[in-house]
């Protein structure tokens, strides 16, 4: 088949600028959002490429609040950054301010490679705020200037409710002498009471669809003159016969909505699962679908989907069903919630992928949810070891959702919100098969976007550009310099504890700054919400030599018998119960003996592995739980990070400790503190090491090739590190 091109590459890679200070709108939108006529670019190539960058979370770090009792700190050029604090951003799963930068190298990137086409699956605003919709769109009208079209889908962020937040705000944003402040919408109960301490700014409410749509309607929420097919799950042209002039009078929003209630969906499948559910449906409400199919150029079809499910909660008022407080937010909705809650899209997108395959288009679908396993199949290891809820395990798709997308013949998706890099596929019995591509977000650990092309119709080729250098990275650090400072004199006990670590300030490189904010991240959160206690400890208080040796370890002292003998190893009992001690035990002095043949035995296994036994101390504890949080979000490109020597030497422990690890003597749901030093630490770790070898020998998620006829994944990058 023919295939075309967006654009032929730019000579020269294009200058970062500051972006200008932008307004909002909060007038009422229209009845019908305003429609792009900016032409596509002309000149073709000879192979289609789409840039996906999810998770931009992108805040307007010099925007404007519109208020006169605070707009940010004073820059030396006489804008005002309106920022969020550093702990803010270290104790939060996505940065809030850098990725301001971020976001404009990576559109400059692809730019100098010839990409015209970009979708942004979801989260592209932190919680579509008008004073960061009207940043974002200015970029974006800014690069399709220079020829580029942008494709939004939404996500859960944006919006964050589907209907206009107006008591929304944020309590972290940084002041001029390194303090917080609280910024509300006027709707705020703190606004309202005239809270001295508050700064109430409608640039703070979070906008929900009808806003965003009209707002945004330019990036593909509307069509565009130069497509060659618009059409919603909705649309429904005469004689099957597009037009644009009809296009558009199906997009408008009035055109796009269908019935959501509380136990599913209605309208049109109301009956029937009332029969199946065996009681009428209650807290049923309009609802916006934003999903559209586009051809911006010949043979290249990108699915947006709106995978956002709303439901009805118990606070939802029939007489109000445009109050915000009536739905549930759709962050562990996901794909699960669709196939109950939006069944006309299921409908829709089988009718899509089966039209593609009929006329030889080249689809890519996408939308901010991931359709399958995104954990490299360890989501049941993780949730058996880790605390419950960790990990955000509760966002998994079930497995009958993956197999019911499946089914539909949509053969390849790219997700987001998880914020991390990975992949996965899935074949059914009866052949149909879904490749599930997680693009990774631009404000974590890991930044990177993916280039999608078809080399032909049954091959894709997937390239992902990690964001190692951003211009401008650190323009804000001497703001933070400031909050450090002030946090250090702070006598306060609450100002104490945000207290973080200034080395992160010292980072050359947005890769290195963003591998030292996940370290942070990892001590000042992770390590609190996801690791049981005793785990906890060990994480944070062994070296990889230590592990090495405690993999060894065979001692009949136990974890009680651990204060008389504080020099051989830094653990506690202090997460153990109490326990009966048992007759014939043995002094504690014989951990000093038994730790030392545990020593002679590692540095056996390190030798014969090519290694050296001492190497394995520059591991601290924080690289490790580093680590594995890394591993967890960035895949395949974490373990490049490491390097050759360190993934030698974890993939030497992963293959350490005992085939049968003892059993775990617990006191109710506490370990007891009678258990030998060695017990809890091998049996739960050589579970938190098979995780991290899983989670390190997943799919390539680097630069791979997806066969949709052989239906497997091959890495095309032959320096590829893995713990295999």
């Amino acid at each position: 088949m023919n295939r075309f091109a967006l654009a032929a590459p730019c000579a020269g890679v294009l200058a970062l600028a500051l972006l200008s200070a932008c307004s909002s709108d909060d007038s009422v939108p229209p009845a019908q959002p305003p429609v792009q006529t900016t032409p596509a670019p002309s000149t073709p190539a000879a192979n289609p490429s789409v840039a996906f960058m999810t998770d931009v979370h992108f805040e307007n770090v010099y925007g404007d609040f519109k208020s006169t009792q605070f707009a940010g700190i004073p820059t030396r050029d006489g804008k005002n950054a309106t920022i969020r604090t550093m702990y803010a951003q270290l104790t939060s799963t996505r940065l809030f301010n850098e990725n301001y930068f971020a976001f404009r190298a990576a559109l400059d990137d692809a730019y100098t490679k010839g990409i015209r086409l970009v979708a942004l699956p979801g989260d592209y605003s932190d919680d579509a705020q008008p004073i960061n919709i009207n940043g974002i769109a200015d970029i974006l009208k800014e690069y399709q200037a220079k020829g580029m079209r942008f494709f939004i889908a939404p996500g859960n962020h944006d919006p964050n409710e589907p209907y206009d937040d107006m008591e929304a705000g944020k309590s972290d944003f940084l002041t001029r002498d390194g303090k917080e402040q609280k910024v509300y919408a006027t709707a705020n109960t703190a606004c309202k009471s005239k809270d001295p301490t508050v700064v109430c700014s409608d640039e703070l409410m979070e906008q929900g669809y009808e806003k965003l749509v009209t707002r945004l309607a330019d990036y593909g929420f509307m069509p565009n003159k130069a497509d060659l097919l618009w059409e919603t799950p909705f649309t429904k042209y005469a004689n099957n016969s597009y037009s644009y002039d009809a296009a558009v009078t199906q997009g408008a929003l009035a055109n796009r909505s269908y019935e959501i209630c509380a136990e599913g969906e209605g309208g049109a499948y109301k009956a029937a699962g009332e029969a199946k559910l065996g009681k009428a449906y209650t807290r049923c409400a309009s609802m916006i679908d934003t999903s559209y199919l586009v051809e911006p150029v010949k043979g290249v079809w990108l699915l947006a989907i709106d995978a956002n499910v709303f439901v009805p909660n118990a606070s939802f008022d029939p007489a109000n069903p445009k109050n915000f407080k009536g739905y549930d937010g759709a962050g562990n909705a996901g794909w699960n919630k669709v196939l109950t809650h939006k069944i006309h899209l299921v409908e829709w997108i089988k009718s899509v992928a089966a039209r593609a395959k009929a006329e030889g288009k080249q689809l890519m679908a996408f939308s901010h949810y991931p359709t399958m396993d995104f954990y490299a199949n360890q989501t049941d290891a993780m949730k058996a070891v880790f605390k419950p809820g960790a990990f955000q395990t509760a966002r998994v798709p079930e497995a009958a959702t993956t197999a019911a997308l499946a089914a539909t013949g949509l053969r390849m998706h790219v997700g987001g919100h998880m914020h991390f890099n990975g992949t996965n596929d899935y074949t059914d019995a009866a052949g149909n098969y879904l490749a599930n591509v997680q693009s990774p977000s631009l404000a974590v650990y890991g930044a990177a976007y993916k280039i999608i092309s078809y080399k032909d119709l049954d091959t894709i080729d997937v390239q992902t550009v990690p964001l190692t250098t951003v211009a401008r990275f650190n323009e804000l650090f001497p703001y933070y310099q400031v909050e450090y400072d002030y946090l250090q004199g702070s006598s306060s006990a609450g100002d104490a504890a945000k207290r973080w670590n200034r080395a992160i300030l010292d980072t050359r490189s947005y890769g290195e700054y963003t591998r030292y904010y996940f370290g942070e991240l990892s001590r000042l959160r992770f390590m609190d919400e996801y690791w049981p206690c005793e785990m906890k400890e060990a994480a944070m208080a062994l070296n990889a030599k230590q592990m090495l040796i405690l993999s060894q370890l065979q001692t009949r002292v136990t974890l009680a018998q651990l204060k008389d003998m504080p020099n051989v190893l830094p653990l506690t009992a202090s997460c153990a119960a109490a326990g009966t001690a048992a007759s014939g035990g043995v002094s504690a002095a014989q951990l000093t003996a038994d730790w030392a043949d545990a020593t002679a035995r590692a540095d056996k296994l390190a030798t014969a592995a090519g290694l050296k036994l001492d190497d394995f101390a520059k591991i601290s504890a924080y690289e490790f739980y580093g680590d594995f949080h890394r591993t967890v979000y960035a895949g395949e490109l974490a373990l490049r990070d490491m390097g050759t020597e360190r993934v030698s030497q974890y993939k030497l422990l992963m293959g350490a400790f005992p085939a049968s690890p003892a059993a775990i003597v617990r006191i109710g749901d506490k370990i007891s503190d009678q258990n030998p030093v060695h017990v809890a630490f091998q049996n739960q770790f050589k579970q938190v090491f098979s995780i991290f070898k899983g989670l390190g020998s997943a799919k390539p998620s680097d630069h791979f090739t997806i066969d949709l006829k052989g239906k497997k994944i091959s890495n095309a990058n032959t320096g590829g590190l893995s713990f295999n």
